[in-house]
């Protein structure tokens, strides 16, 4: 395994959950938290410890900084409606995000990869921000002369499909075309993470 791979199959143990697929398949076979007492019954955690694990499982599901989840939580808290829904609905509508979702690459990282080295397209112009917010109706591609790369002839064969959820109800997929649009704003129930949000939200209230 390359480092990254490595860290993430270790992050997955730490918090209970399967990251990439490489890790899954590690975490199949282990699972259990790293270290030599990683198989060792742990002490019940403490409320705050159980707040903050659920804070690091969704960090770690969108591959954000602290800043980033901290700045999206504030944002979601000014909104009306429920703080949590908020908050997962704005993480969701990251151009990062729905290009993973959309099956475009087969992890956050080589979702967010295809952004960074401006191979994306949004209503016909080049976004290079993981972090940009789609809004409904707007039209998600991989640009023509990046689409004969052998990254996107892979994902236009659906590849990853064996590997991501079923495309969500909120995204129109023409995967051999790699073009999606945001149909509508995603629903909490919707989207396929592993998260209980209210001890998201409670954490950063305390």
């Amino acid at each position: 395994m390359g480092n990254r791979s490595r860290k993430m199959v270790r992050l997955s143990r730490a918090l209970g959950m399967p990251l990439t697929p490489k890790a899954k398949r590690y975490f199949e076979r282990r699972p259990y938290g790293p270290g030599e007492h990683g198989r060792a019954r742990r002490r019940s955690e403490s409320d705050y410890a159980v707040r903050l694990k659920e804070k690091q499982r969704l960090r770690a599901q969108y591959a954000i900084r602290e800043a980033q989840l901290v700045k999206t939580f504030q944002e979601a808290r000014r909104m009306e409606g429920q703080t949590g829904d908020n908050l997962v609905e704005l993480l969701e509508t990251r151009l990062d995000a729905l290009v993973l979702r959309a099956g475009f690459g087969r992890t956050m990282f080589q979702a967010r990869q295809a952004v960074t080295h401006r191979h994306i397209l949004v209503d016909g112009k080049i976004v290079d921000r993981p972090s940009y917010k789609v809004r409904p109706g707007q039209t998600v591609q991989v640009k023509p002369s990046s689409q004969v790369k052998d990254p996107f002839v892979v994902a236009a064969r659906g590849s990853h499909r064996d590997v991501l959820p079923p495309v969500p109800d909120y995204l129109k997929v023409d995967l051999e075309k790699l073009r999606f649009t945001l149909d509508r704003q995603p629903k909490r129930e919707e989207v396929p993470i592993q998260c209980e949000v209210q001890l998201v939200v409670e954490h950063y209230s305390r």
